[in-house]
C-alpha cells in the first residue's frame, strides 16, 4: 500500500497522483491534506513516515510546494529514506541505489504529466540489492557519530 500526504501546495498534484493510482489499481491510503487551505507540511510528512515505519504502508509519496520541507521532515524518522525527485532518472536511481521508500515532489515545481511519470518510475523500479548499495544504506542508518569511522573529521 502507498501512503500519500501533502500540504496545500501539493494538494492539486496529489489529486493527479490519486487518479494514476486508481487507474492502475494500486492501493493507497491518503493521510491528507484535503484542500488548498493553508496547512503545515510536517503534519502529513509525519503521518506518512509513521505509516511506513509501522508497516501499514510499503512506500510513500509526499508533496508540498517545493518538496523540500516535507522531505526534510520525513527523513528525521528512523528507517525513512525520502528522496526529492523532479525527474525520472532521479526517481529510478534513488530506488536502485538508495532503496528510497518515500518519493517527495514539489507541486509548484513538477507538472502533472511529469509527476505521474516520476511516480510510475519510482513505484516500478526495484532496489538493486547490490552489496555496495546495501552497505551504504547501512551506513546511512547507523546511530553512530560519523567521527567514529572517520577520525580525521
Amino acid at each position: 500500500m502507498i501512503a500519500l500526504g501533502c500540504d496545500h501546495g501539493g494538494y492539486e498534484l496529489k489529486q493527479e497522483i490519486i487518479k494514476y493510482l486508481e487507474e492502475n489499481n494500486i492501493e493507497y491510503k491518503d493521510f491528507g491534506c484535503d484542500s488548498t487551505d493553508s496547512t503545515d507540511y510536517p503534519i502529513y510528512a509525519k503521518r506518512v513516515a509513521i505509516a511506513i515505519q509501522n508497516g501499514d504502508c510499503e512506500k510513500g509519496i509526499l508533496i508540498c510546494g517545493t518538496g523540500i520541507g516535507i522531505s526534510i521532515t520525513a527523513n528525521k524518522f528512523k528507517g525513512i529514506r525520502a528522496a526529492l525527485c523532479s525527474d525520472c532518472f532521479s526517481a529510478e536511481a534513488t530506488r536502485l541505489h538508495n532503496n528510497a521508500n518515500i518519493l517527495a515532489m514539489g507541486g509548484r515545481v513538477v507538472g502533472p504529466g511529469l509527476a505521474v511519470k516520476i511516480v510510475d518510475t519510482f513505484l516500478n523500479t526495484p532496489f538493486s540489492e547490490e552489496e555496495r548499495h546495501i552497505r551504504r544504506i547501512k551506513q546511512i542508518e547507523e546511530d553512530t557519530d560519523i567521527t567514529d569511522d572517520y577520525p580525521e573529521i
